[in-house]
C-alpha cells in the first residue's frame, strides 16, 4: 500500500490538492475521510513526496502522513489493545531506538474511545518493546494513526462488519510538514492573554524556527489590542506598538512597549527608528499590505526579519502579486498557510 493522508485547512483543500497534483508523480486523491482530510496516492509514494516537499515546502497542504497498513476495528474498548499488539509487530523492529518517538492519532468515525487512549495504549506497547525514549512535544519520528471508515471503492482496504479501518504509517518527524497531528498546534490560553491572535504569531516563531535576537527592537503595525505585542514582549524585545487605536491597559504600563497613536503610513511620514524584527497583521488586504511592508525595509537593520499575514479570503489570487512585491525588498523564507491563521497565509521574510 503506496498510500498517504494529506491535511488542510477545509477552506484551502482545493488549493491543497493543486500543490498535491503539481507536486507529485502521478498523484491522485482517493477519497476525503473528513473536511480537508484526503486519503491520496503517487507514483513515488509518501517518501518520494516528502523528500520534494522538505525542498520546497507546500504553502497549503498543512501536515502529511504515510499509510503502511490498515487494521480493522471492531469499534469497542477492545480495539486498544489489537490496535498496541498489531502496532508492536509491524512497527516495534522499525523504530529508531536512538532517537525520539511519538504516536499521533486522528479519529474521523463514532468510537468509544479518544486519540489520547489510542496514544498512551500504543506507546505504552512499544516502550516496553524498544529503548527509543517518548517524547510527544519534539518527536524524532512519528507513529500516524487514523480512524475511519473504509469506502467500498478502495481495494486496498478490506471492508470491516464496523465499516471502520485504523491506517498506520510510520516517518520522521522532519517528513511530515507538521510536528503535530493533522498540522494542529494548540497552545493553552493564558490567564494574561489579550487576543487570540498571539496564537499565530508563536505558531510562526515555531514553525519557522525565528531565533529574536536577545533584547531585540521591534515594530509591531496594527498592534491593538496588543497580542503580538504582548508575546514579542514575552520573548526579551523592546516593542515600538504603531495603530490609531488603543493597547489593552496592562501594556500601557510596561515600559518595553512604545505606543505611537497614528496610522502606520503617518508613522512612515515622522521617520521610524531602526529595528531588528517587523510584525505586521493588519486587517488589509494583501498587496497593500505588502506594499506597506515593503516602505518600512529601509528602517530595518542587515539582520533584520519581517513577519507578515496576507489576508486574501479563501482565494490565492492575492498572493502571487504580493509576494511579487514582497520580494522586491525581502527575500522570502517562509510561507505557510497555518493552524492558527484564518483565511490568510504567514510569511516569514528577510531584508535583503
Amino acid at each position: 500500500m503506496a498510500q498517504l493522508i494529506l491535511t488542510a485547512d477545509p477552506g484551502f483543500a482545493h488549493l491543497a490538492l493543486e500543490e498535491f497534483r503539481r507536486d507529485s508523480i502521478g498523484g491522485q486523491p482517493l477519497a476525503e475521510l473528513a473536511s480537508g482530510v484526503w486519503l491520496a496516492d503517487c507514483d513515488e509514494g509518501f517518501w518520494g513526496l516528502a523528500e520534494t516537499w522538505i525542498d520546497s515546502p507546500p504553502i497549503f497542504v498543512r501536515h502529511i502522513c504515510p499509510v503502511d497498513v490498515a487494521f480493522p476495528l471492531i469499534a469497542t474498548p477492545r480495539d486498544l489493545a489489537r490496535l498496541s499488539r498489531d502496532a508492536v509487530a509491524e512497527y516495534a523492529e522499525l523504530l529508531d531506538s536512538e532517537v525520539s518517538f511519538s504516536v499521533q492519532s486522528r479519529i474521523f468515525v463514532d468510537l468509544p474511545y479518544k486519540p489520547f487512549d489510542i496514544n498512551r495504549a500504543i506507546a505504552a506497547a512499544l516502550a516496553e518493546t524498544t529503548s527509543a525514549p517518548l517524547d510527544v512535544r519534539q518527536p524524532f519520528q512519528i507513529l500516524s494513526l487514523l480512524c475511519t471508515e473504509v469506502e467500498q471503492r478502495l481495494p486496498s482496504l478490506a471492508k470491516t462488519e464496523s465499516g471502520f479501518q485504523a491506517l498506520l504509517g510510520l516517518s520522521l518527524a522532519s517528513h511530515n510538514i507538521s510536528d503535530w497531528a493533522g498540522g494542529v498546534r494548540r497552545f493553552r490560553r493564558e490567564k494574561d492573554q489579550i487576543s487570540r491572535a498571539e496564537f499565530k504569531l508563536l505558531e510562526a516563531i515555531e514553525a519557522f524556527h525565528i531565533e529574536l535576537p536577545s533584547g531585540g527592537v521591534a515594530l509591531d503595525l496594527g498592534a491593538a489590542p496588543g497580542g503580538w505585542t504582548r508575546v514579542l514582549r514575552q520573548k526579551g524585545q523592546y516593542v515600538t506598538a504603531v495603530d490609531p487605536a488603543m493597547l489593552h491597559p496592562r501594556l500601557s504600563a510596561d515600559r518595553g512597549v512604545r505606543h505611537k497613536r497614528m496610522s502606520a503610513e503617518a508613522y512612515l511620514r515622522e521617520g521610524p527608528d531602526t529595528y531588528d524584527l517587523l510584525v505586521n497583521d493588519m486587517r488589509m488586504d494583501a498587496v497593500p499590505s505588502a506594499r506597506l511592508t515593503n516602505a518600512f525595509a529601509d528602517f530595518l537593520y542587515p539582520h533584520a526579519e519581517a513577519l507578515l499575514t496576507l489576508k486574501m479570503g479563501q482565494s490565492a489570487r492575492q498572493l502571487d502579486p504580493a509576494c511579487a512585491l514582497l520580494r522586491e525588498r525581502y527575500d522570502i523564507l517562509h510561507m505557510r498557510q497555518l493552524f492558527h491563521n484564518r483565511n490568510e497565509v504567514t510569511v516569514h521574510l528577510k531584508a535583503n
